[in-house]
């Protein structure tokens, strides 16, 4: 890392974050200023917490003590405090010692001493560890390795602080003191440590915006309607089990109670005497800040702001949005907003309606993100009209709009829904993801345990909202859907798509594999279902086709036959109104009434594999299979009767036509097994039941525990769809989720190489960005000369074919003579490189004559030999041509992408990306997932080629970008991949200085 100037003061060191207790934190460098801000700080910590810091009594700071704790250099001595409402509550410093403890003379020392004070009415909050994690990236990015600490015997609460952090560390014991010692250098456990305490921290601030005791709506309009006033009233239509008031400075002096609503009224937010949980603020923009200062006076933890006027109103609005969530964070407050629809919890301990929709949706098992309002009302009203009321199939466990999302955003709740035992199902809607690398790594976590459905909106670049004050994405749509598929999250492209997905895998077990069984009553809706499945890349078996005049019990008795076979994995059926004697028929509605109490019937039976339905001008179907299952008998259980068991989950399906194993053959049922949600698996990806492990167990519902394994119920509720084509896609959606899981159980692993030499490496980088960005602005990268790319690379066991340079014909001949013939001619000009299509690459050369004819030719057409830049190499063994790219986007970190050289791949975009690090098994399949992929497994009788080989190069160039952050590019093109081996022809590499901080760093809030 480059070091600034003495006492410049290091503003990429400031950070919000979220504390153990959900409430947020500012740390920030201290500096001179801060001085009465440390005595104010000090006087309200107790004389036992002062004893532990300085082992002595000491009452209080002297003036020499008040410099040194705020002057720092920031290099060698450096302070950072942790404050709310800009007071300190935490401080920690670091002086840098050398090896006999005594202060550092020479920047070679590499040790420091660090030390912390905690304010005692904050201590157990996590400050301390939050303060560690941060102190130590500063003390790294000053090149120290290691920091040492003494701490009394009797403080085990610092004692725990280091002893947790999951640094390699030594303990001792000296004359009454605990001696610490530990390396900075992040270690897995540290990692998993750090994304541990972030995970709970940040989904306790989300449970306290979901689940408050007290509720204040502040601009609550003195007559109805107005959004203040109608917000009031969907919490008290919704039946919100906590306290309510309604907060208007205009209300009059006299007015105690709001009416008709009957509920509380006051002026301002100091006149409730109880605390206030959540804040739901609909004022207009220019009277928020004054009502986040009286929130933030009041202790308020969370504030909804349904208020406009912020960045999507312009640039003056962004500037007011950075204000407010700068305010906010000041009092330790989460924000949602502005410019929000709201948010809704449906727990029947909760019942809360903070939202501007008009209806209180139906409890269940989804959990609902948007950040656009109308998106949000289409979603709310599409997953009613699915199903409607408590226990339906399209019940909600939570929604929240977070509108322009400057704070709440889908991070936090992908880290609540993780271990909500109310959520099953995540769906969000997304019109930009400001940390796509963290959401990835969130996604993946969640998506181990339970699906993860996205629709993005604004795709495209240049369409990013105006109020989403995002940082720039470079990388594709394209590039960004493959790594929400690499970390298992089901990329949809709809609304409706949404939904359908959302409402299957909430409904259903996920398939065992492709194999699609389809039964009927009508042959032209069984025929669009299978070539439906055709185009989803399922494996449709052939229809059964029913009598059109097929009963209820007719359909029972197929679909029960259908799904006691081991032929199929799932089971789609159609259904039109039959047509039958007069005797036969049902009257009205009650035809579709019936067949869904026969399907369900059927279904029950064999609760392991899904079941859906598409059904034409049978509304009353659809609205009986998603109703709320009928009232159990009293005798049963008394779990929830619409969970289906759990079901283990079999190695996934070959690929037709040609599989590659035969088809499962009868076996005996599985035995029972405990209760799981209908997603889950019976333990998460990983090590086996009993191993230790830094994940948690997914939770279980109590209900679902309690129930015994051998009288699981059965799924009574089932989707059904308007079309073939949305059923099949919401299953192949599924199919292919379950295929995730199964492989994520065993994600592979990054291998070694014993002929990498990473530390030579790393000296070779070091040198080079000396040379090379001695003039070069801060943050940009540089390309290294040719020579040095390839030494580089070869550390890495990635060499490429030699080339020399041929500047005319007499130094092109002696370069051939010095390779040996047969070789190449090629120019490396800007605009001809890799372009074949264009006459600058002439192979097989076989001799002198023929070259020097051939260079005649090539600068005739082309140019000048100084315009065409030609060079010599020898020719490979024939194979396909690759191209092989690593690249670091700020945003969504190291991707690895591969596809075949040459235009058409560009042009069609079959390029295959990965996150680096990627393991053997996600570059195996990376090769595979390219549409052009039969090139390399011997299309129209071929010789396949050395595919082992080509997933070798990917995972060293993969350990290379992952080892050393200053490789910020890499590009391989062409690497020609013969039967036997493979040849990089050409290889180009940049470097840069490592941005100060990145997701690999402390956690931190975003600031936009």
């Amino acid at each position: 890392m480059q070091k600034p100037p003495d006492h410049a003061y290091p503003t990429h060191w400031e950070a919000d974050v979220v504390l153990r207790d959900g409430g947020t934190a500012r740390i920030r460098p201290i500096t001179p200023d801060d001085a009465e801000r440390l005595v104010s700080f000090y006087e309200q910590v107790s004389d036992e917490s002062k004893y532990y810091r300085f082992f002595a009594p000491y009452p209080r700071l002297s003036d020499r003590d008040v410099h040194r704790f705020t002057h720092h250099d920031y290099v060698d001595r450096v302070g950072l405090a942790a404050t709310v409402g800009g007071e300190f509550i935490a401080t920690v410093r670091y002086d840098r010692i050398n090896d006999q403890g005594l202060p550092a003379k020479s920047p070679e020392d590499d040790q420091a001493e660090v030390a912390f004070l905690v304010q005692d009415a904050h201590q157990g909050r996590g400050v301390a560890s939050a303060l560690l994690e941060h102190i130590a990236a500063v003390a790294r990015e000053r090149g120290i390795r290691r920091f040492a600490a003494e701490v009394l015997p009797a403080n085990t609460k610092m004692i725990k602080v280091f002893t947790d952090a999951g640094y390699t560390q030594k303990r001792t014991f000296e004359d009454g003191v605990v001696r610490l010692e530990f390396d900075l250098e992040p270690t897995e456990q540290s990692m998993a440590v750090m994304r541990g305490r972030e995970q709970r921290a940040e989904a306790r601030s989300v449970q306290r915006l979901l689940a408050p005791g007290s509720v204040a709506v502040i601009g609550t309009g003195r007559a109805p309607g107005g959004i203040g006033r109608t917000a009031l009233r969907h919490i008290l239509d919704s039946g919100f089990t906590g306290r309510l008031h309604a907060v208007n400075h205009a209300f009059p002096d006299d007015l105690r109670r709001l009416d008709p609503e009957g509920v509380p009224a006051v002026r301002a937010l100091r006149e409730i005497p109880d605390p206030v949980d959540l804040a739901v603020i609909a004022v207009p923009a220019e009277r928020v800040p004054e009502v986040i200062r009286d929130c933030g006076e009041h202790g308020v933890p969370g504030v909804l702001i349904l208020s406009s006027g912020y960045a999507e109103a312009g640039p003056e609005g962004r500037e007011r949005q950075r204000a407010l969530l700068h305010q906010a964070r000041s009092y330790g407050m989460r924000l949602i907003g502005p410019n929000a629809f709201g948010l809704i919890n449906t727990a029947t301990d909760i019942r809360l309606n903070a939202s501007l929709a008009p209806q209180m949706p139906g409890a269940g098992h989804i959990g609902l993100f948007t950040q656009s309002g109308a998106i949000g009302i289409a979603l709310l009203s599409g997953l009613h009209a699915r199903g409607p009321g408590d226990g339906g199939i399209a019940g909600i466990s939570a929604f929240v709009s977070a509108g322009n999302r400057a704070d709440v955003s889908g991070n936090d709740l992908l880290q609540y829904w993780y271990e909500d035992p109310d959520t099953d199902v995540v769906i969000l809607y997304l019109e930009s993801i400001g940390n796509p690398r963290k959401f990835a790594r969130l996604a993946r976590r969640t998506a181990a345990v339970k699906p993860v459905v996205v629709a993005r909106g604004a795709r495209h670049n240049g369409t990013t909202p105006p109020g989403h004050t995002v940082p720039t994405v470079r990388v594709p749509d394209s590039t960004v859907a493959a790594l929400m598929r690499q970390a298992g999250v089901i990329r949809v492209d709809t609304v409706t798509e949404l939904i359908d997905a959302g409402l299957l895998l909430a409904s259903q077990p996920l398939p065992a594999g492709s194999r699609i069984a389809i039964l009927g009553n009508s042959e032209s809706l069984a025929l669009l279902a299978y070539d439906a499945c055709l185009t989803e890349r399922l494996r449709p078996l052939r229809p059964r086709v029913l009598p059109s005049a097929a009963t209820p019990d007719d359909f029972r008795a197929a679909l029960d036959e259908t799904l006691s076979g081991d032929g199929c994995d799932a089971v789609i059926v159609t259904a039109i109104p039959w047509v039958g004697e007069e005797d036969g028929a049902l009257p009205g509605g009650s035809e579709g009434a019936a067949l869904a109490t026969a399907l369900r019937t059927a279904a029950a039976a064999h609760p392991e594999k899904p079941v859906t339905v598409v059904h034409l001008a049978m509304d009353a179907l659809a609205e009986t299979l998603a109703a709320p299952p009928p009232t159990p008998d009293p005798a049963a259980p008394s779990a929830e009767a619409d969970r289906p068991a759990p079901q283990p989950l079999a190695e996934p399906d070959p690929p037709a036509p040609a599989p590659r194993t035969p088809p499962p053959t009868a076996a005996p049922a599985p035995p029972p097994r405990p209760p799981y949600p209908p997603s889950r698996p019976p333990f998460p990806p990983g090590p086996p039941p009993g191993a230790r492990t830094a994940a948690p167990t997914p939770p279980v519902r109590a209900a679902e525990a309690a129930v015994p394994p051998s009288r699981r119920p059965a799924p009574l509720r089932i989707p059904a769809y308007p079309a073939a084509e949305r059923a099949a896609r919401a299953l192949a959606e599924a199919v292919r989720y379950a295929a995730w899981r199964r492989e994520a159980a065993d994600p592979g692993r990054v291998p070694e190489y014993d002929d990498i030499q990473e530390a030579a490496a790393g000296a070779d980088i070091e040198r080079l960005l000396d040379r090379l960005t001695a003039d070069v602005p801060s943050g940009r990268s540089v390309r290294v000369p040719d020579d040095d790319a390839a030494a580089l690379l070869a550390r890495y066991g990635i060499h490429t074919r030699p080339v020399l340079p041929a500047p005319d014909p007499d130094t092109a001949v002696r370069a051939a003579a010095r390779l040996g013939y047969p070789v190449a001619l090629k120019t490396t000009a800007p605009h001809l490189r890799h372009r074949a299509d264009l006459g600058g690459v002439r192979l097989d050369i076989a001799g002198e004559a023929e070259l020097r004819r051939t260079y005649a030719e090539l600068t005739d057409f082309l140019g000048s030999p100084e315009e065409l830049r030609p060079v010599v190499q020898s020719m490979v063994p024939r194979g396909v041509d690759t191209v092989i790219r690593a690249a670091i986007d700020p945003a969504a970190g190291a991707v690895l992408s591969f596809g075949l050289a040459g235009a058409p791949s560009q042009l069609l975009g079959d390029i295959a990306h990965r996150l680096i690090p990627a393991t053997d098994r996600e570059v195996a399949e990376q090769i595979r997932s390219i549409r052009a992929a039969p090139l390399l497994f011997g299309w129209r009788g071929s010789q396949p080629v050395d595919t082992a080989a080509l997933a070798e190069l990917l995972l060293r160039v993969s350990r290379l970008v992952d080892d050393h952050p200053e490789v910020v590019g890499v590009e391989l093109e062409p690497v020609v991949v013969a039967p036997r081996g493979l040849s990089v022809l050409d290889a180009a590499v940049r470097l840069a200085r490592p941005p100060a901080t990145t997701d690999l760093g402390p956690r931190r809030l975003p600031a936009y």
